[in-house]
């Protein structure tokens, strides 16, 4: 143990005389110098991205929005324009243009028609065969499988 403690003291002596060296004690000040400026460059190369990723997606969102402002001003002139207008009053009103005569159906004769034609229903399925059946169906699609669907009339 005492062999241990001697090699640590001669150890100890000669990094102290090392440390009143001037050229060592510069060189690590420079050393630490040159990693707080790394560490500072890193920070700001980091907030930097950050605020770019922040401003790239406000521009996308100010984009979307100028799309759906631009959607509203067409909608607003189509709803200004003549054409909605001569096509509400003649949904909502029963009129007609000069020269069109306006023919009303009641509704139980509508209806009645109607129900000759056959429409066929098709069964909407929920859950896991639901699930299993798209993947089946990609399945198909993959490995160029037909597979006629079953539809059920009513």
């Amino acid at each position: 143990m005492q062999i241990n403690t001697k090699q640590f003291q001669k150890q100890f002596t000669l990094l102290t005389e090392q440390l009143q060296d001037v050229r060592v004690v510069g060189q690590a000040v420079f050393v630490v110098i040159v990693l707080l400026i790394s560490w500072s460059g890193v920070k700001s190369i980091q907030t930097n991205y950050a605020l770019q990723k922040d401003i790239t997606g406000l521009n996308q969102q100010n984009e979307l929005q100028k799309l759906a402002n631009g959607n509203l001003q067409l909608s607003n002139d189509y709803l200004e324009s003549n054409q909605y207008l001569e096509l509400s009053a003649r949904e909502n009103f029963g009129l007609a243009a000069p020269g069109e005569a306006v023919i009303v159906v009641p509704e139980v004769v509508a209806l009645s028609k109607l129900s000759e034609v056959s429409v066929p229903s098709v069964k909407k399925e929920t859950g896991p065969s639901r699930e299993r059946n798209n993947y089946e169906a990609w399945a198909d699609f993959f490995f160029n499988r037909t597979k006629i669907n079953k539809i059920d009339k009513a």
